[in-house]
């Protein structure tokens, strides 16, 4: 609890009483109202009918006589307490003894503590009680009511008044409320007047309300009951005869008072206020030409790209128009004017770029061929050494780290807002855990509680006595909750991890933190049954907890409520319990009609190494079964929803564990297919035989393997994993390598063994034509992983390494384990074994021809020519690029943050608490700003620029904050800060009796606490000014006694106490061995924050306002330059990403695409063109991808960042092959080789990516996870359904009309080759006829080659067949 909140509850414990005003009350005195005139006089004594009161109710006696002239001593008093009476010591009269002037002093510190930072308003309120009790006009302004016979302690009896009336103008009482009602408690953050005025508060509180609690004998401070009657001009002549209601002159809060005092700071007086400009407007939408920027700008794009499509078609009919006709019908001209013919291709006409390409693909070719057939030839041994490998970098799993942590996964060590958690939470502690319940009783009725004290109140149906009771057993339960602990060795309980503010060494069970409203009844069912009978203003009713509670609702910080209970509103560990802690979903601070109660137990959030944190975790599991249990109680009362500070995480990782066994279905299901599809099925008899069961397994096997081996890799080197790793990386390296799979089998079952070629030979081949295009997608994804990795997110960062060494220890993996798998397979095949029975073999022998399949003649009869055709292509064309400008358009309207409640599963009862927190609760979590080592609060400058008192500069640093709260919706600071300075400034002013001194006995001169009452020096004198500031040797010598210095009713400025969130001042300064002040803080609360948008616009804000007083302090002399300011919020380690990730998006994503682009740009011989079109249709992709997220309700975040990671690798698999492909074709149009590339490779493809990732994504629909429905099944469908449609339909007719020209090289290649077979095959012809044919007939038989008959034809049909296959990559 803050300290102007002590001397708040001590100096006044608010009355709302309703009182009667009348005109005219007959006087008790016949003697006329007369000026000089004195009504009473001198002390009597005790009024009898007060009791337990703050301080002893002295009366004055009934003396009307003429006013006394003061001298000597009795003038300085007067002076002293009474400077508005002084006219001189010859010239001023007054109606009061020394006695009078001494308890009127003692009433006033009282007062003066809670509005002391504003001298105008001390001194107006000073002056109405001065006028009443020493005025030489007295008897014009008071009219006695009531007297009693009164004996003093010499047994000496007088009549002494007990009630009186006064008098004042309606000028002066306004012009004194108007100075006192924005004085502010700077612990609290709320204004004093609201416990100055009853059940009224400051928002109710006027002029006449705010006397009638200064005038009530049972506010504790009152000596008698004063009946303020408040007279306009108007009304003066009504009065009593004689009667003259005072009229004096009152001071506004900015002016200076006539004893020097200077003007009240800004804070406490919105007259000195200079004019401040609110904080900036968020920025409005981009607009142009007054509608939306980007959807004019995507609009405008995508005219001009349709335009310029449309005018790239009619050049090109114009050109093709213009050409010779024999030209037109030239079998090697096309629609769109590519310059191809079929004449022979001279080496002069070949260029450099076009030699490097296919120098570049022989290269490759040559050096997987030689490595296929070697992998092939020893298959057994490769797999050996391969599963020692794999085996070897697994073994670094037994190091494995699981990060589960939210901050060690989502805030990188070196961000802003984790150093300065690390630094906030090293000099003050970390924030404690919260255990909470949110409770609501809908279907009960509400009622009208009939007051004595407070009138007609209304109650809802959840504030009612039964279920206080009810709420107070619960809590009970829950309190007394005892476990045996393994890491204390013995039996614990709450005490032993409880966060106790008073007593945090040796804590009891009623030290423990434990808000609720039951505690204003300090947990006790007598209090809550107490009743008593009561008689106000002649009337007499019973008062029970609801007067109590609606006292201490709205006064929390008494010790004594206004009712004959006389009951504490303090909760039993001695702290208050402010009233939204206790109740929520009220409207004006109508707290009895709050819909819901809350409840919450606060620990101490030790660190994760210390035994204590783990018996922390055991207690919250203890509550979570007592709330659960309670929760299916019949007899239950309350519907309600609950957490635990461990409840996030625990709820995250029991989703996950339930949803493996959805991962499971999806990892078969793939698995099913992939050993379905990779079958060969020519006949029923050699089912068993040509299916890949075993092929496919080995496969995902393959793929397991390369997942293992990275994270074995990554825990040996000490790189941390997460469960979005678990997820994500395997269906990406199965994506990527379920397509290479596919590729190399279906091209080797499209394949037929040459003549005289052995099985492993055949394997090398296969793998030298398909190899350069699976490195090329392999690389191009791998090295996108790795500068994935300079992501400054956690998260992002450990899944791009893990990522991109999976890639290429899959690539590596399938370069030898899968190649000796396939050619074990080839031999069973071959050898007519079936798969998993070995000994079986079937009779019917493997036809010696391609099998293509069912998928390559679909796509090269049916679809190639449907899609490619010429009204088809213009059709794709235009359709995509409107997709493209209209996913540019939303992908600027997507949603960034991720609301917390995606992260439980459904049906989470997390769910419910969000639910309830988002409605019930009024005030939005704490903001510490936190103050850096450099600046020196000892000096005046330095003082000045951090307070908001009286002296302080207008724009100190809590003054700022209070600019702030001015405008709530723009800066998101609900309430002010707290100030330490302020109240320690406070808490040395003499004139309270806060900071004293010994005068004698062994601690002379030592400070002296306010409960010893034999002190009468003060620490310091009383400025002239009335700005009191301690030099610096003052300043230092006390600050240790106000840090440790318990508040109570003599001083409430004391600070030792904290409350939710309100911080202690013995924990918020912390001094260096030097006792130089290394870090402090102010405490100021958020507004009410509900999603990720609204938490990352509150950090940016309290940012610029740290920002803004770090300059203005720093221009304070003697300020260090690196001096800082910088707010704190527990949530901002969460929400700081979201201020950068679009940035970061952008980065990450186009470090993906720049190895896309280089890579292929290197591996097909520097082809730019190819590069570019492989890019731009992977850019589509994402853009697209984004574009669907937005219509989707996918939030942009940093798992959606992942997943646009993973979508770059994916669309490499989708789009490289087919551009490669593309290249290598030696058809004669754009539009043939587009064709061949769309069958050839285009079914590998769809076989190997699209239909491997659809049905294990579809599974995942039926996961419970939220996060994993949201990012992992909705997104990854999209990506996957994305790029197989720009994959398999936009880049084939954007290659049609785009795609790189011929290359020469590999058409003169062939010519070679073509006149080379030529030669061979007229010098075999030759041999032949030369042989005899027993031996021709005997050389095929030892090589077991077909007949030499047949030779001739096959080979060159054979040699045909593999370049046009060739030519398809």
């Amino acid at each position: 609890m803050g300290d102007d909140g002590w001397k708040l509850a001590q100096s006044y414990n608010p009355v709302w009483l309703v009182y009667r005003h009348e005109t005219h009350v007959c006087s008790l005195t016949s003697h006329p109202h007369e000026p000089g005139q004195c009504i009473f006089y001198e002390e009597c004594g005790r009024n009898p009918t007060l009791n337990g009161t703050l301080i002893e109710p002295m009366v004055p006696c009934l003396n009307y006589s003429p006013a006394r002239h003061l001298s000597g001593e009795h003038y300085k008093q007067l002076v002293k307490v009474c400077p508005m009476l002084d006219r001189g010591e010859s010239n001023t009269y007054a109606c009061c003894s020394i006695p009078q002037l001494i308890s009127l002093q003692t009433s006033l510190t009282l007062s003066k503590a809670v509005l002391n930072r504003c001298p105008s308003c001390v001194d107006n309120f000073a002056h109405l009680h001065c006028i009443n009790t020493c005025s030489p006009d007295q008897s014009q302004y008071i009219n006695v009511t009531k007297i009693m016979n009164i004996t003093n302690d010499l047994g000496v009896t007088r009549e002494g008044v007990v009630a009186y009336q006064s008098y004042i103008s309606t000028r002066f009482a306004e012009r004194s409320f108007q100075s006192c009602k924005n004085v502010r408690i700077p612990a609290t953050g709320g204004f004093a007047i609201s416990t100055m005025c009853g059940r009224y508060g400051a928002k109710l509180c006027t002029p006449q309300r705010w006397y009638d609690f200064q005038g009530d004998s049972s506010n504790g401070l009152a000596p008698m009951d004063l009946d303020f009657h408040l007279v306009s001009d108007e009304a003066a002549g009504s009065l009593p005869n004689g009667i003259v209601p005072y009229n004096g002159t009152a001071l506004k809060c900015n002016e200076k008072t006539p004893t020097g005092g200077q003007e009240c700071s800004c804070q406490d007086c919105a007259e000195s206020c200079p004019v401040v400009p609110g904080p900036p407007e968020p920025p409005s939408p981009f607009k142009l030409l007054g509608v939306d920027g980007f959807l004019l700008i995507s609009i405008i794009l995508l005219f001009l790209l349709i335009l310029a499509f449309m005018f790239y078609l009619a050049v090109s009919c114009y050109l093709s128009s213009q050409r010779p006709k024999h030209l037109k019908k030239s079998k090697g001209k096309d629609l769109n004017s590519n310059d191809v013919t079929q004449r022979p291709i001279h080496p002069a006409e070949v260029t450099c770029t076009e030699k490097n390409s296919l120098a570049a693909d022989a290269l490759l070719s040559s050096i997987f061929r030689n490595w296929g057939k070697l992998m092939a030839t020893y298959p057994l041994t490769v797999l050996l050494i391969s599963a020692i490998v794999v085996a070897a970098f697994s073994t670094g799993l037994m190091h494995i780290e699981l990060t589960t942590d939210p901050v060690e996964l989502w805030s990188a060590p070196n961000s802003r807002a984790r150093q300065e958690k690390d630094f906030h939470d090293t000099h003050f502690g970390p924030f404690f855990r919260t255990n909470q319940l949110i409770l609501t009783a809908p279907s009960r009725k509400g009622h009208i509680y009939d007051s004595l004290l407070f009138g007609h109140q209304n109650f809802s149906g959840i504030v009612s006595k039964d279920l206080i009771l009810e709420l107070l057993e619960l809590q009970t339960r829950i309190r007394d909750i005892e476990f045996f602990s393994k890491d204390l060795n013995r039996t614990a309980s709450l005490k032993d991890v409880c966060f106790a503010p008073l007593n945090p060494t040796n804590p009891q069970i009623t030290d423990c933190a434990v808000n609720s409203l039951p505690q204003y009844f300090q947990n006790s069912i007598d209090n809550i049954n107490a009743k008593v009978n009561m008689t106000e203003l002649g009337v007499t009713k019973e008062v029970d907890w609801r007067d109590h509670l609606i006292y201490c609702l709205n006064s929390p910080l008494s010790f004594k409520d206004i009712t004959d209970l006389g009951l504490s509103c303090m909760a039993d560990y001695g702290a208050p319990v402010f009233p939204f802690l206790a109740v929520g979903g009220y409207n004006n601070e109508d707290f009895t009609y709050a819909e819901a109660l809350i409840m919450t137990f606060s620990l101490n959030n030790f660190p994760r190494t210390d035994p204590r944190f783990k018996v922390a975790l055991q207690w919250e599991t203890e509550f979570l079964k007592i709330v659960q249990e309670y929760q299916k109680d019949p007899k239950m009362n309350f519907t309600f929803a609950y957490m635990a500070e461990r409840s996030l995480e625990d709820e995250i990782n029991r989703t996950t564990a339930e949803d493996i066994p959805i991962f499971m279905i999806s990892y078969a299901v793939i698995f099913v297919y992939i050993a379905v599809a990779l079958g060969e099925y020519s006949s029923c008899k050699r089912l068993l035989v040509d299916s890949k069961f075993l092929v496919g397994l080995g496969g995902i096997l393959v793929v397991g393997c390369s997942v293992l081996a990275s994270m074995g890799f990554y825990s040996w080197v000490g790189i941390p994993s997460s469960l979005v790793i678990l997820q994500v990386v395997p269906f990406l390296v199965l994506a990527v390598g379920a397509d290479n799979i596919f590729i190399f089998v279906l091209e080797y079952q499209r394949d037929v063994r040459r003549p005289g070629e052995e099985r492993e030979e055949q394997i090398g081949r296969v793998l030298g034509n398909v190899a350069p295009s699976m490195l090329l997608c392999s690389l191009s994804e791998s090295v996108c992983f790795f500068l994935g990795a300079l992501s400054t997110m956690p998260a992002v960062k450990s899944f791009a390494l893990y990522a991109a060494l999976a890639v290429l220890m899959d690539f590596v993996l399938q370069m030898t384990s899968f190649v000796a798998l396939l050619s074990l397979d080839a031999r069973r095949q071959d050898r007519n074994r079936c798969e998993l029975l070995c000994c079986v073999t079937v009779s019917k022998e493997r036809p010696n021809k391609p099998n293509e399949g069912i998928l390559l003649p679909f796509m090269r009869k049916f679809y190639a020519p449907v899609l490619l055709h010429h009204v088809t292509r213009v059709i794709v064309m235009l359709l995509f690029i409107f997709m493209f400008c209209a996913s540019l358009f939303l992908m600027f309207n997507v949603t960034v943050g991720l609301d917390q409640e995606l992260a439980m599963p459904q049906g989470s009862y997390m769910l419910t608490y969000f639910e309830y927190l988002y409605k019930y609760f009024e005030v939005g979590v704490p903001v510490y700003f936190v103050t850096k080592k450099g600046f020196d609060f000892t000096t005046v400058v330095g003082m000045n620029a951090v307070c908001s008192s009286v002296g302080c500069d207008q724009f100190s640093l809590t003054q700022k904050i209070q600019y702030a709260t001015d405008y709530p919706e723009l800066s998101y600071i609900g309430i002010s800060s707290n100030s330490w300075v302020d109240d320690y400034i406070d808490w040395l002013n003499p004139g309270s009796k806060c900071c004293r001194l010994y005068a004698f006995g062994p601690n002379q001169g030592k400070f002296c606490p306010a409960t010893f009452l034999k002190c009468p020096f003060k620490c310091m004198k009383t400025p002239s000014d009335g700005v009191l500031r301690p030099n610096v040797e003052q300043f230092n010598k006390f600050l240790p006694d106000f840090l440790g210095n318990r508040p109570d009713l003599q001083c409430p400025k004391g600070d030792c106490l904290f409350q939710q969130g309100l911080g202690a001042y013995d924990t918020a300064v912390v001094r260096d061995e030097s006792g130089e002040i290394i870090a402090s803080r102010f405490m100021a609360y958020h507004t009410p924050l509900t999603n990720s948008q609204e938490f990352t616009a509150a950090l940016l804000r309290a940012r610029e306002l740290a920002d803004d007083i770090t300059q203005g302090m720093r221009k304070i002399p003697g300020t260090a330059e690196d001096f800082e300011v910088f707010p704190y919020t527990v949530t901002n380690v969460f929400y700081e990403q979201y201020l950068t990730i679009v940035q970061e998006g952008l980065f990450n994503i186009s470090l993906c695409l720049l190895p896309t682009f280089v890579v292929c740009c290197l591996l097909l011989g520097l082809d730019l063109i190819s590069g570019l079109l492989n890019l731009i249709t992977i850019v589509m992709i994402v853009v697209d991808t984004v574009g669907v997220m937005t219509l989707w309700g996918i939030d942009y975040n940093a798992v959606a960042l992942i997943n646009l990671v993973t979508a770059v690798g994916i669309s490499v698999e989708f789009v490289s092959h087919m551009t490669r492909s593309f290249a290598m074709s030696t058809k004669p149009t754009h539009v043939e080789r587009a064709k061949e590339a769309t069958a050839n490779m285009g079914s590998a493809v769809f076989a190997g990516v699209a239909m491997t990732n659809l049905p294990g994504i579809l599974v995942l629909a039926f996961a419970k996870a939220q996060l994993i429905q949201m990012f992992f099944f909705r997104l990854n469908l999209v990506i996957t359904l994305l790029g197989m449609a720009h994959g398999l339909v936009f880049l084939p007719v954007l290659l049609s009309y785009f795609g790189p020209g011929l290359n020469k090289a590999v058409i003169l290649q062939q010519q070679k080759a073509k006149a080379k077979e030529l030669q061979m095959t007229d010098h075999m012809r030759h041999v032949y006829d030369n042989i005899s044919f027993e031996g021709s007939e005997t050389k095929p038989e030892q090589n077991g080659t077909s007949p030499p008959s047949q030779t001739p034809a096959n080979h060159q049909g054979e040699k045909e067949d593999n370049t046009e296959r060739v030519d398809s990559f």
